[in-house]
């Protein structure tokens, strides 16, 4: 049994992280393509739709890509987690349906129109398809983390004696109070990703010499973004979402934070350590005194519960990884303000665009919004365990139990092995757009 529900959550961690590296990228993309069109519409410059047409290149193979990599997914509810499926689809089945029924039809509807119907439309219909690309790939964002939500914070609901949770307040899973912080949190969090890639070819092209007119506008444009994104990810909404975890999950953030004992007069804030789960304390740690709880509680001397304090059966099933996971994600988006606000300060020196040290660190760290939204998602899923449904559900509970690990690992591997032909597909077919560059209508 521990074998099979290893390989099951394997296998939907794998296509789940791969699915995610591509709707980060377009949930915040959608948004500087509309920038983009509505900077055209009000200056009538071509070089803002040349660049929106463009960006929607990108975008367009990222949707594809996600909604090939996403539909693995739906069945596995149905095969490796039917008895999750069949106690909670009552519940997340709502959110869910919504999800495919509305937010996906707009986006993918309206894509098309904005990929094919410009000289149809003219340019404000035009404008109006990217917009309703936009809203239709935020809604589905909105939908899968209201489900995400209240697996992690279940409300409005009542389980019958057969088991089963039912829904019984509607409204109760969009006033859900992990929602909305969590949303706004993915958001910002997708936009630094967009707003890196951007950014960063431009750099590229600076540094090439090719396409110069579009590299600095795609740097500008990019950093602006990322700089008011990058902040928004810590705070508010980061911090929003880390009190919600100190209110409704204390253990989990315990485990974050390391705090295996509870500390009295205040708790330090850990900046670097390594869990030592058989001693239950962190090695080589460096530490700053009282700072968590302040950020925590706005109190020098708050007390923040321990791990101890708890009962070892619920403890995070995998502290190590939910505790590097967190502060990997910390770290970089600490490293994303840094790089940003240095960026945004060249901006307004007007030296951005012959700073090469900076060109070339928005170029190589293209990869690490990508790391760190994953490390965030693995923080909240690893934070979760050992529930499906915080407190209701174990994940042991919800495993499927006729598909053995044997088939699992079997599947796994094949969606190892055509997720790396897929992934190194999509690499050439952006590389060529990215080669190209911009096709001007001048």
């Amino acid at each position: 049994m521990e074998d099979m529900l290893f390989y099951d959550r394997m296998q939907f961690a794998f296509t789940i992280t791969f699915h995610y590296l591509f709707p980060q990228l377009t949930m915040g993309l959608s948004l500087m393509i509309v920038f983009f069109k509505w900077k055209f519409l009000r200056t009538k410059i071509e070089k803002y739709n040349d660049a929106a047409k463009f960006w929607m290149k990108i975008f367009a193979l990222n949707f594809a890509m996600g909604v090939v990599t996403g539909i693995p997914m739906e069945f596995q509810f149905g095969t490796n987690w039917a008895k999750f499926s069949e106690l909670t689809g009552g519940i997340i089945g709502q959110t869910l349906a919504m999800e495919g029924m509305f937010s996906f039809f707009l986006e993918s509807s309206f894509l098309g129109l904005f990929l094919f119907g410009e000289k149809k439309l003219g340019h404000k219909l035009h404008f109006l398809t990217g917009f309703l690309v936009f809203l239709g790939s935020w809604a589905s964002g909105f939908l899968i983390i209201a489900t995400h939500s209240w697996m992690q914070n279940p409300v409005g609901y009542e389980i019958l004696a057969n088991g089963k949770f039912v829904l019984n307040n509607f409204s109760a899973l969009f006033s859900n109070p992990w929602l909305w912080p969590s949303y706004l949190h993915n958001q910002a969090a997708s936009l630094v990703t967009s707003s890196f890639v951007v950014a960063g070819i431009g750099a590229l092209y600076l540094l090439n010499k090719k396409h110069l007119e579009f590299g600095k506008l795609f740097l500008k444009t990019g950093v602006i973004f990322g700089v008011v994104a990058s902040i928004l990810v810590a705070f508010p909404t980061g911090d929003l979402a880390a009190k919600n975890v100190v209110k409704y999950q204390p253990i989990t953030f315990a485990a974050m934070e390391g705090i295996f004992e509870t500390e009295k007069g205040g708790s330090e804030i850990v900046l670097i350590g390594q869990p030592n789960i058989l001693e239950k304390k962190l090695d080589n740690k460096i530490a700053v005194p009282n700072i968590l709880s302040f950020l925590t509680y706005q109190e020098w001397n708050a007390e923040i519960k321990g791990l101890n304090e708890f009962d070892e059966k619920n403890y995070p099933t995998n502290i190590p990884g939910l505790y590097y996971a967190y502060h990997i994600m910390v770290g970089l988006g600490t490293i994303f303000i840094a790089l940003m606000l240095a960026s945004i300060v060249q901006l307004f020196r007007k030296k951005l665009y012959d700073t090469k040290w900076i060109l070339w660190s928005l170029l190589f760290i293209i990869p690490f919004p990508y790391i760190a939204n994953t490390t965030g998602w693995y923080t909240a899923e690893l934070g979760r365990q050992p529930w499906l449904v915080y407190n209701l559900l174990r994940t042991s509970a919800g495993a499927s139990p006729t598909v053995s690990s044997g088939n699992t690992l079997f599947t796994l591997l094949g969606f190892i092995g055509l997720y790396l032909l897929l992934g190194m597909l999509f690499l050439i077919l952006v590389g060529k757009i990215i080669n190209k560059g911009p096709q001007t209508t001048r």
